[in-house]
């Protein structure tokens, strides 16, 4: 069985309960749906309640970091402290667009990792052109114990810095992309142990459904594409992945 470690149900067109039940026919025993903002993580919790084999992820994405005010975060926090939310995010740093100044997803990035740690709860990084300053702040800051880079876009260099550090690597559907081989080389030099997939859903389809919306059922796809670069089966894959999910998020079988 797999697990999608991270996908949007709300950005998604159709019913959480649909597109769900579409990833149990494929195989998808758990999926991870994460918030970009207040009203999204509040959704998030209500579809990870309502909904078998969901769990939420609250926080506020960096492109809107403006929102992530002294009012804001308190909210997200009290969110947090529901059972079925385990991790903070996504937040983090990204450079490449500019909705948001960096000074303000820096501040906001801090108090998301804060939050994380106080509530015990693993923390969601988002990275576009920022891994340095992404790492500046988790050394200033302390990283949680259980950290994950979302949609894994490091070299073998950084796989290095996650590994020293215990973080984990999330790999979603890009993986599978023509024109990206420097991530696969980054992938088979990632541990196996701190290995988890994603699809991002609506993002990032992967071949051979690129440039269609993604949806979780497509997990499947790129733990495929791990398991060859790894040399394993499938079944290991899937295996290895869903363990280290667990581990990350520190979610049970409940349903």
């Amino acid at each position: 069985m797999y697990t999608d470690t991270h996908c949007h149900l709300g950005l998604m067109d159709g019913r959480p309960d649909e597109v769900v039940a579409r990833a149990r026919a494929a195989g998808v025993s758990t999926v991870v749906t994460v918030g970009v903002d207040l009203a999204s993580s509040a959704e998030c919790v209500q579809t990870a309640v309502s909904t078998p084999g969901v769990w939420a992820v609250v926080g506020i994405h960096p492109n809107n970091a403006i929102e992530a005010t002294e009012h804001v975060l308190p909210m997200i926090a009290a969110l947090a402290a529901h059972p079925k939310v385990v991790a903070i995010g996504e937040t983090g740093l990204d450079l490449f667009r500019d909705s948001c100044p960096p000074v303000r997803q820096e501040e906001s990035f801090r108090e998301h990792i804060r939050i994380a740690k106080e509530l015990d709860k693993a923390l969601v990084i988002h990275v576009r052109e920022s891994h340095a300053d992404v790492l500046r702040v988790l050394e200033d800051e302390k990283a949680p114990e259980r950290t994950v880079f979302h949609c894994f876009s490091g070299d073998a260099g950084f796989v290095d810095v996650c590994a020293n550090n215990g973080w984990y690597m999330s790999f979603a559907g890009n993986l599978t992309f023509t024109n990206a081989p420097a991530l696969r080389e980054a992938a088979v030099h990632a541990p196996l142990d701190l290995v988890v997939a994603e699809t991002d859903s609506p993002y990032l389809s992967p071949h051979p459904h690129r440039g269609q919306p993604n949806e979780p059922s497509r997990v499947a796809l790129t733990v495929a594409e791990l398991a060859r670069l790894h040399g394993r089966s499938l079944e290991d894959m899937a295996e290895i992945t869903s363990v280290n999910a667990r581990r990350l998020f520190t979610f049970s079988n409940e349903r």
